[in-house]
């Protein structure tokens, strides 16, 4: 079992809706949201497995002697006690070969937001494990993501991180078409504001199993909200 923490609209949210459509699957109920579509949905395979979020704490094994209880408590006692950093504007960014929902410029909140996850739960992470490392190719990476990778266990961290909501896997070409879909998707939330609902904690049961919310936690809440058919 992997746990991660992710920035994730609240369930019923506008953007929740738009983005589970647009994915095919919802990662609260784990349920489908759409008929297959056979054009699509190999494109979105990748992000429809991890359930649509922005990573602050990428998934890690939590180790010996903790538990999904303890790790409930932490993030609920994290986000109690914050509130909501805001985007400024939402836009669509091509990074790499993949599309992805970003800040319009870069903002601090966020940065912070992602320093102190990576710090609340470090002390929960199991090692990683020689084959761990070495599906992070650290051959490719900058000494200071090698460095990252040692201290946190994942190499887009601190300097190398950067806020994305991830729409796609890899595209292939110029994909102009692809983008105008995605844009008339989203239209309502692009170019506006998006304060951050609150942080999920996302669970992987098995090796390669879609991600499910195990529990969401509004900032300032005093619960989780848990999805339906979480046990």
């Amino acid at each position: 079992m992997r746990a991660a923490v992710y920035a994730t609209p609240a369930p019923e949210s506008p953007l929740n809706r738009l983005a589970a459509a647009w994915l095919g699957r919802d990662a609260f109920s784990g349920r489908p949201t759409r008929p297959a579509d056979p054009a699509r949905d190999p494109l979105v395979a990748e992000p429809a497995r991890y359930g649509f979020h922005a990573t602050l704490r990428a998934p890690f094994t939590p180790k010996p002697g903790t538990d999904l209880g303890t790790l409930v408590d932490r993030l609920g006692a994290f986000c109690a006690g914050r509130s909501a950093p805001v985007i400024g504007s939402l836009v669509l960014a091509r990074l790499g070969d993949f599309f992805a929902l970003v800040p319009a410029v870069p903002e601090p909140g966020i940065a912070e937001l992602e320093g102190d996850v990576l710090e609340a739960f470090e002390p929960y992470r199991a090692e990683l494990r020689p084959e761990e490392v070495a599906r992070r190719r650290p051959e490719r990476l900058t000494e200071r993501q090698r460095d990252h990778l040692e201290r946190w266990g994942y190499p887009f961290v601190r300097e190398d991180f950067r806020f994305h909501m991830t729409l796609t896997g890899p595209v292939p070409g110029p994909a102009d078409a692809l983008r105008a879909d995605i844009e008339a998707q989203f239209g309502a939330v692009l170019g506006r504001p998006l304060p951050l609902d609150g942080l999920g904690l996302f669970v992987e049961p098995t090796p390669g199993a879609p991600f499910r919310v195990h529990s969401f936690h509004p900032f300032r809440a005093i619960a989780p909200i848990q999805p339906a058919g979480t046990p």
